[in-house]
């Protein structure tokens, strides 16, 4: 295993890496190696147009046409 030493931190961060690590009932270290391995090695997130454009085309535009009414449906804002 390698070492990494990281210097010249603003003190928040630091501070803030210590309350990260004790809620969740770690060490400062192993809540360090934790954030390094999610960023780095973690598969990247889909954007929410690759999502979007992933979707299947079905139906046509009218099938999805809201109905407008005037009478309100009972009990919907009660």
């Amino acid at each position: 295993m390698a070492n990494l030493l990281v210097r010249n931190l603003d003190q928040r961060i630091v501070d803030a890496l210590k309350r990260r690590a004790a809620g969740h009932g770690r060490s400062a270290e192993a809540e360090h190696r934790l954030i390094l391995e999610q960023a780095l090695l973690s598969p990247p997130k889909r954007s929410f147009a690759e999502v979007l454009g992933s979707m299947p085309d079905v139906g046509e535009d009218s099938d999805f046409e809201r109905a407008e009414t005037r009478e309100r449906a009972a009990g919907v804002f009660d």
